[in-house]
């Protein structure tokens, strides 16, 4: 599967969203590490303060918790209201509120908190249960009188899609607070056995046309020790490509059934599903030792990185489908880009990490995390972006805050979606970010994401590690660690430094006085061994100078463009910051970057920018114009945007 040493991860249980059995790298939990400052704490702040709540007043108010209620009640199926898979976005919710609650246990005076966290909880999944049949079975569109049959409509149902994220919820439940009473773990296990009754080896050989169940199965038979879920999984998995499902105008590759997973060459059809069959695939060629299939999944993600992905890390450039384009179809103004992919991206780019080690997967969830992820939520964590565009040619229109929106149609960021799968997974991985920061090996810990952090770990041995992280990465390129106690044995730190950070540097110095040591860090992963002393640091100094970024010659719609990225950001042009310049009566479409001209850092203590050359092609009128960073992008009201900018 890899050529990377491999360990066993430790028994003991730890907060993390992906807990393989064996790999080059063990997850540290949320109760192994703690965002303590900077941009991810303030997001996680928000989305602990603002964003739950918001998710659950529209999830009451559209009526998508209540359609649990009348399931008990028998008010199916003419009160039900919202899509066939609304019953994930409740799934979704739980999941984050438990990741939540796990955030919150080490974080001191949270304890009111949590407690308000436990009961919101302990009633949903109360309302959730008594919807459960007698058999397992839970749905609130399907299986009743008056309602389709089960299993009627696999490509478009998504019933094994939601007990995907009903399973997934069990994992953070069960992770962050093995001892709860509440009975969401004790539901999905019923549900998970009839789906290993129903779909397991000699029953209905069929898929679900969202891909979901897989990842959902996989995890949970990780965080139960129960290896059916796992063998489940990887029926699932196998199942793809045998042409189960209807054919669709779209083709079968939406759903990933028109070729065997093992036999595909990059990921293609629906983003969204693409990449949740990809993680949940990597979990089964991870715990069943399938070498092929692992590779195979590390070669897609390779070529889908490198030919089907944004300068952003967004996927999907089709909107009819909210689909992968062919190689090196990107058009920035009609790219999808959903933040849900970014979501999926990330868990499958994780898993793949955790396999094999490698920095450039780190890389990709750096760039996913910044500019996706980041960008869907506005500042308050109460409006969102469905689709990521990079390039806005008319104003958008303020979206009503009382008022669901179109999925994709909104110009603006909207408060909810009649398709509302964003907000949630948002907010799910920002309470969860915490597990995606670092890992340990039989050496020592590996850092790959930057943030104010404290990291608290035992490793197999029985090594103990302590250290804090100081940093205002992105804003500086300074990363410092600091250890916290002693070590008595040896032990290697290291540190991924991104593929564009060329001439980064690595320095020790000691706590004890002596001469500090300094040396280059190639981009990739720099590692230093030693026994620590409890105020030893080791500071990465990343270059942090803007840069002007020309994209691959056949990328057709971009051709003749540069984009500008300082760090992991990317910046973009906004129409509001051409008032009071030469340029503020120009055509937007008009403007050219001179990239004879360096942009300029012009970053404050609170405000991030880079300053450019821009030239009207038609007057030939010059000004220096500020760009923000691309996920802070529409902030300020309606404005036109793009990222990438034709070059003089």
């Amino acid at each position: 599967m890899t050529s990377a040493p491999t360990t066993t991860t430790a028994t003991t249980t730890h907060a993390v969203p992906v807990s393989p059995t064996t790999g080059a790298l063990r997850p540290l939990g949320l109760d192994e590490v703690r965002i303590t400052g900077g941009l991810w704490a303030e997001r996680q702040r928000v989305n602990g303060s603002a964003t739950l709540d918001h998710i659950e007043r529209w999830l009451e108010r559209e009526g998508w918790l209540g359609n649990f209620d009348l399931a008990v009640s028998g008010g199916l199926p003419d009160g039900r209201r919202g899509r066939e898979f609304s019953d994930s976005e409740v799934y979704k919710y739980l999941e984050a509120v438990s990741w939540e609650i796990g955030r919150l246990q080490a974080v001191a005076d949270a304890a009111a908190s949590v407690a308000r966290l436990e009961a919101r909880l302990h009633a949903i999944v109360a309302r959730v249960a008594a919807a459960q049949e007698p058999d397992g079975y839970l749905n609130t569109r399907f299986g009743r009188p008056g309602q389709e049959p089960r299993w009627t409509d696999l490509e478009w149902g998504h019933e094994l899609y939601c007990l995907g994220h009903l399973f997934q919820a069990a994992v953070a439940r069960v992770r962050t607070r093995p001892d709860a009473d509440d009975g969401l773990v004790e539901v999905a296990r019923r549900a998970a056995d009839l789906v290993c009754e129903v779909f397991g080896e000699g029953g209905d050989e069929r898929i679900c046309g969202h891909a979901e169940i897989e990842v959902g199965l996989a995890e949970l038979g990780r965080a139960l020790g129960e290896p059916r879920y796992l063998e489940q999984a990887r029926l699932f998995v196998e199942r793809h490509g045998r042409g189960t499902l209807a054919d669709i105008e779209w083709g079968r590759s939406y759903y990933q059934d028109d070729v065997a997973v093992r036999d595909a060459e990059a990921l293609r059809g629906h983003s969204v599903r693409a990449n949740y069959l990809a993680a949940g695939a990597t979990d089964v060629a991870v715990e069943s030792g399938d070498r092929e299939l692992f590779g195979a999944l590390d070669r897609q993600w390779e070529r889908t990185r490198e030919r089907r992905t944004y300068v952003t890390g967004g996927q999907g450039s089709h909107h009819q489908d909210e689909a992968f384009g062919e190689d090196w179809e990107l058009p920035s103004d009609r790219a999808y880009s959903e933040t849900c992919a970014g979501v999926a991206s990330v868990m499958f780019s994780w898993r793949l990490l955790l396999a094999n080690g490698g920095a450039r997967h780190a890389d990709l969830i750096e760039r996913t995390l910044f500019n996706v992820i980041e960008t869907s939520p506005d500042a308050a964590g109460t409006a969102f972006y469905y689709a990521n565009t990079l390039h806005q040619r008319v104003p958008g229109a303020p979206a009503d805050p009382d008022v669901v929106s179109p999925r994709a149609h909104s110009s603006l960021r909207a408060p909810w979606f009649d398709v509302s799968c964003c907000p949630p997974n948002t907010a799910r991985t920002f309470a969860s970010l915490a597990g995606y920061l670092a890992t340990a090996d039989a050496a020592g810990v590996q850092l790959h994401q930057y943030a104010p952090s404290v990291v608290r770990t035992v490793l197999a041995d029985g090594r103990e590690v302590a250290f804090e992280v100081e940093t205002s990465y992105p804003r500086s390129g300074s990363i410092v660690v600091r250890l916290l106690a002693d070590s008595a044995e040896p032990w290697q730190l290291s540190l991924r430094v991104p593929a564009w950070a060329e001439g980064a540097t690595l320095t020790l110095r000691p706590a004890d006085g002596s001469p500090s040591e300094e040396r280059a860090a190639a981009p990739g992963t720099v590692s230093i061994a030693r026994a620590f002393a409890a105020g030893d640091e080791v500071e990465l100094a990343l270059p942090m100078a803007p840069r002007f970024v020309a994209p691959d010659s056949r990328v057709d719609a971009v051709r003749g463009c540069l984009v500008v990225e300082r760090g992991p950001e990317v910046f973009a042009l906004e129409s509001v910051d051409l008032a009071g310049t030469p340029l503020a009566a120009s055509d937007f479409a008009d403007l050219r970057v001179d990239p004879a001209v360096e942009p300029i850092d012009v970053a404050s203590a609170d405000d991030a920018r880079v300053l450019v050359r821009l030239v009207d092609a038609r007057t030939d009128a010059a000004a220096d114009v500020p760009l923000v960073p691309y996920h802070a992008w529409a902030e300020r009201g309606p404005s036109t945007m793009r990222v990438w900018i034709p070059a003089l």
